[in-house]
């Protein structure tokens, strides 16, 4: 079950040089359209699935609230799961309040999906355990993302991997959700691996706080006021001032010099394209952006693509949205992706480095708590019904 959502305004290119008074209107724009709020409720429904949420409290977990809401996810009941420290809180969902109840061995009793967003421990603890009692396990988390037989699933890009996973067919299972910025960068390249086929990809991320969580979003914040007062910088979340500076990922360190994150975009891109025939190298960087990441992306392709017949393949194409007007200077940026489904796309060009027309750049946004996260999740969810 999908339904389609129409862009609010269409996103304003000015060309340079820009009056101070016009990036003011435009910042304003995009901050009022950022913090509107769904008018649309979830559809509670008798012979819908029982849900639960598994960390509800988290950035993720309130995102699937507002995607479920949104997207008029049927359900006949929802439950709210966290930590005990949570446990008898309220939170809002669809005109009612609900009590957080304590994540525990027995909360799927009786439940049909549950979205899992509150760790990896977490989930490699609790997600066997509802998959045994037959509950649907779309788990956000990397803790089952590289594990045969689970599905790593984009919906855009392999639905057809989960397709025997369904209600009433099938006695639950876990479903993963890749990384985010596997997911902002497949959503993107797919169609051209698809239509010519891709043989080497290099990414380089420019990833916002939202992916390390509320508080250091709440950090990035704080860090903010304090330099702009002159005071010393509150660090809790990273060892390094974030605010007014950018450093690379704080995923550990492996043994090749490529961070874990750089290795999620690389194992879990082969695992969803099911091949190993794909050179692919990543370069991940936290920059000081509240929400949505953005990528450079070079492609080696297999045969000959026009940069035109790209970006046509690319606007037909499920998730995606257009931004690439060279003659204004106007591509896409982290504010234009907050709070959307799609993934945004410009900057395509020829890489005049590589031969004939086998090389190919892209430069992409997308909101890492929507589509890098939540939307996806749900996305899934929907495919199970």
């Amino acid at each position: 079950m999908t339904r389609s959502v129409s862009l609010i305004c269409a996103r304003t290119c000015y060309a340079s040089p820009v009056s101070q008074a016009s990036l003011s209107r435009r910042n304003a724009l995009i901050r009022r359209r950022n913090q509107c709020r769904f008018s649309v409720y979830a559809s509670k429904d008798s012979s819908g699935p029982k849900v639960a949420i598994a960390g509800v409290t988290g950035a993720v977990g309130q995102e699937f609230l507002r995607v479920l809401t949104e997207r008029n996810f049927p359900y006949s009941r929802m439950k709210m799961l966290a930590s005990a420290r949570s446990a008898g809180k309220e939170v809002e969902f669809d005109g009612e309040m609900y009590k957080i109840e304590e994540l525990k061995e027995d909360s799927f009793d009786d439940i049909d999906i549950a979205l899992f967003s509150a760790g990896g421990s977490i989930s490699k603890k609790f997600g066997p355990i509802a998959a045994k009692k037959g509950c649907f396990v779309v788990d956000n988390s990397s803790a089952f993302r590289l594990t045969e037989g689970v599905p790593l699933i984009i919906p855009e890009v392999n639905a057809l991997s989960m397709a025997e996973y369904k209600l009433g067919k099938m006695h639950g299972g876990i479903i993963s959700n890749p990384n985010c910025s596997t997911i902002i960068a497949l959503v993107a390249v797919t169609p051209i691996h698809r239509a010519v086929g891709i043989k080497r990809m290099v990414a380089s991320t420019y990833q916002a706080a939202s992916g390390a969580g509320a508080l250091a979003m709440a950090e990035l914040e704080q860090q903010t006021r304090d330099v702009l007062n002159g005071d010393p910088v509150t660090m809790k979340i990273f060892n390094l001032q974030y605010a007014f500076n950018l450093f690379s990922h704080n995923a550990p360190m492996t043994d090749n010099g490529y961070n874990e994150e750089e290795m999620k975009m690389v194992n879990e891109t082969k695992k969803i394209w099911s091949t190993e025939d794909v050179d692919i190298a990543a370069t991940c960087i936290r920059v000081p952006v509240m929400r949505a990441h953005a990528e450079s992306i070079n492609l080696t392709l297999c045969s000959d693509l026009d940069e035109k017949d790209a970006k046509e393949i690319l606007r037909s194409s499920a998730g995606i949205k257009i931004i690439d007007d060279r003659a204004n200077n106007c591509f896409p940026t982290p504010l234009d992706a907050s709070n959307r489904d799609e993934i945004y796309v410009g900057r395509i060009r020829q890489d005049i480095s590589q031969p004939g027309r086998t090389g190919l750049e892209l430069f992409v946004c997308g909101d890492q708590i929507k589509k890098g996260a939540a939307l996806n999740a749900v996305q899934i969810a929907e495919l199970l019904l």
